[in-house]
């Protein structure tokens, strides 16, 4: 009776598991299908796909921030004995030599044209009028013109060599009528930047500029000019800054780093975090549908800040995957 028992209650366990197995749901794959080699990648569960973050592209206007070092090149003060020119402290002695020297040359200049040239022509004329009335010989008359040629031969030479000294003055980045003219508190800051940079720079713009002896401070600049000259070995230009200096804290030689943003105009381009490198090409994921993803071989152009410029591959309007794009490249590469 025990036995019949025992093999009774077996059968009714038996029972029960088959009507379970019965109405389990049948087993759905929600593994990721590769399909092309790898190129399509489809996710059967939503959820999944969630997932993996994607931004739209599109022809943007792009904005690099490009740093460059920079020195504090030139000071201007005010004159203790009160002079009517302000004074220009100059980092580089030569710089400072050289614009000592035109100051000096422009005053001889001055003096020839206004004094002593003025002079020398009206005693030429007033030897023409005594000669022509016979109270002058031709000798003297003479003697009146050349002393006017040599003072004015005088005056060629001290424009040659105001010439000479603005050439210098400008291939160290400055404008010489402009250092006249600037007000006590400025101080001029000159940087390099790239001959392929130079295109996007315009005078004017504004720019910020840190420097090691104020680490916590920002100043803001304006970028007065642009040199008329590239440096022939290393392909730099000269850019001049002036800054607002009125607490007097620069000094000339101080060093610093000025930072202002370059226009690289409206440019397709996508997020660093969307592009894989496999054997030398660029790809990105382009996500098609819902639940697709297309792996897409791009070109790429410049770097512009934590943005790359597509040149090739990509269209506006394609959304591509910035987040899981590691997730993806395992799938579609295998590894």
């Amino acid at each position: 009776m025990k036995k019949i028992l025992q093999y009774t209650l077996l059968m009714v366990v038996l029972s029960a598991c088959s009507k379970k197995d019965k109405n389990q749901a049948p087993v759905v794959n929600t593994n990721p299908v590769v399909a092309n080699d790898g190129q399509t990648i489809v996710f059967p569960v939503k959820q999944t796909v969630s997932f993996f973050e994607t931004e739209v592209v599109g022809d943007g206007s792009l904005e690099n921030m490009v740093q460059a070092p920079a020195k504090v090149a030139a000071t201007v003060v005010r004159s203790d004995e009160g002079a009517s020119q302000n004074i220009v402290l100059f980092e580089n002695p030569d710089l400072a030599s050289n614009y000592t020297q035109l100051l000096q040359h422009r005053n001889n200049i001055n003096q020839l044209i206004n004094k002593v040239i003025k002079q020398k022509q009206t005693e030429v004329a007033r030897t023409e009028d005594l000669k022509a009335n016979g109270a002058a010989t031709g000798r003297d008359l003479l003697e009146a013109q050349t002393a006017l040629s040599v003072e004015m031969s005088n005056l060629a030479n001290e424009k040659a060599a105001i010439i000479e000294h603005e050439t210098k003055l400008k291939a160290g980045g400055f404008n010489p009528q402009l250092l006249q003219k600037a007000s006590a508190g400025t101080s001029f800051i000159i940087c390099d930047v790239p001959e392929n940079e130079i295109s996007k720079i315009k005078e004017g713009n504004t720019c910020t500029i840190t420097f090691t002896a104020y680490p916590d401070q920002k100043f803001t600049g304006r970028i007065e000019d642009i040199a008329d000259m590239v440096d022939p070995s290393t392909r730099m230009i000269k850019l001049r800054i002036s800054i607002n200096d009125a607490g007097g804290k620069l000094r000339s030689g101080m060093f610093g780093t000025v930072s202002f943003g370059l226009n690289e105009g409206k440019q397709l381009s996508v997020d660093k975090n969307a592009l894989v490198t496999v054997q030398g090409k660029n790809f990105v994921f382009v996500k098609t549908g819902p639940d697709t993803f297309v792996r897409r071989e791009v070109e790429l152009g410049d770097e512009v800040g934590d943005r790359m410029v597509v040149t090739q591959g990509l269209q506006s309007g394609d959304a591509v995957a910035i987040k899981g794009v590691m997730q993806l490249k395992g799938l579609s590469f295998g590894y």
